[in-house]
C-alpha cells in the first residue's frame, strides 16, 4: 500500500509545479537508456511507460505498492522491497534510474555502491535529487540533501560523472518566489527554531499538513500561473547552485 505523503508526487493541480519538472527527469532519461533497466523508486508510477517504452525489459522497485503497478506495460514487472541492498545478481542491469529518493536513503553510499553493483561495465547511473541550495526549509522526510559537488563527490567511484540540473523560465520562478514568499511567512511563526533541532519523526506530520496548506492556497491565489506551468517550462542545463534539482549520469 503506498504511503501517501508530500513527498509522493501527484498529477494533482496543486502540485503541477512538482510534477510538471519531475516528468521532465522521466523524458529526459528515457533518451539515455536502453536494453534491461531497473527504477529504484516507483512512487506512484507517473513515470513508468515513458522510461519503459525504450527498455527491452523494465523492473521498478519501491517499498510501497502503487495502484499503478496493477497495470504495467508487458515488458515490466514491479518488486516490493526496501533497499539497499538491492535482491539482484551483479552486473544484470543496462541502466539504473532513481528519482528523488537518494535524500532518503540513511547509507547512501552503501546504496550507491550496491547501484554499481548491479550495473553492467559501461551501464549509467541516471540520479535526480533535490538541489540544496534551493531549498526553502527543512524537508523532515529527507535524511539529508545534497549541494552539487557534493553529489559528485558520492559518485566518484564511478569511470565518469556527467552533472546537470533541472532550470526553469520566467513561469517556473514566478512561482517559486510566490512560494518562497508563502513559505517565509509560515516559517515566521517558528519562534525557536525548531524545525532544526527537532526529529525528524517528529516534523513530518505537521509538515505533510503545512506543505499542503500552503499548495492549496498557492493554487487557490494563483491558479493561472500554477496551471500554466508545463514540462516546457523546465530544461537540462550545466548544474550550478540555482537549479531546481540535480540531475546527473554515471557511468560505471
Amino acid at each position: 500500500m503506498v504511503k501517501l505523503t508530500a513527498e509522493r508526487v501527484s498529477t494533482d493541480r496543486t502540485d503541477n509545479f512538482v510534477y510538471q519538472r519531475s516528468a521532465l527527469a522521466y523524458v529526459e532519461a528515457a533518451k539515455l537508456v536502453g536494453g534491461r533497466v531497473l527504477e529504484i523508486g516507483t512512487g506512484s508510477g507517473y513515470g513508468i511507460r515513458t522510461i519503459a517504452a525504450s527498455a527491452d525489459e523494465f523492473v521498478t522497485i519501491d517499498k510501497y505498492r502503487s495502484v499503478a503497478v496493477d497495470n504495467l506495460p508487458s515488458n515490466s514487472s514491479f518488486i516490493e522491497t526496501k533497499v539497499p541492498p538491492l535482491p539482484f545478481d551483479d552486473e544484470v542491469f543496462d541502466c539504473v534510474v532513481s528519482f528523488q529518493v537518494i535524500e532518503h536513503i540513511r547509507n547512501d553510499k552503501r546504496f550507491v555502491s550496491e547501484v554499481m553493483r548491479v550495473l553492467k561495465p559501461g551501464g549509467k547511473f541516471i540520479v535526480t535529487t533535490p538541489n540544496r541550495p534551493m531549498s526553502l526549509t527543512r524537508n523532515p522526510w529527507h535524511v539529508r540533501e545534497y549541494r552539487p559537488g557534493e553529489l559528485e563527490m558520492l559518485l566518484s567511484g564511478f569511470t565518469h560523472v556527467k552533472c546537470m540540473g533541472v532550470g526553469g523560465n520566467e513561469r517556473v520562478w514566478a512561482y517559486y518566489e510566490k512560494n518562497r514568499e508563502s513559505v517565509n511567512r509560515i516559517m515566521r511563526l517558528d519562534v525557536f527554531k525548531m524545525q532544526w533541532w527537532l526529529p525528524r519523526f517528529v516534523l513530518q506530520l505537521p509538515y505533510d499538513i503545512l506543505n499542503r496548506l500552503n499548495r492549496n492556497k498557492l493554487y487557490a491565489d494563483n491558479s493561472q500561473l500554477t496551471d500554466a506551468i508545463t514540462m516546457q517550462d523546465y530544461h537540462l542545463q550545466d548544474v550550478d547552485n540555482e537549479c531546481f534539482d540535480l540531475f546527473y549520469v554515471a557511468t560505471k
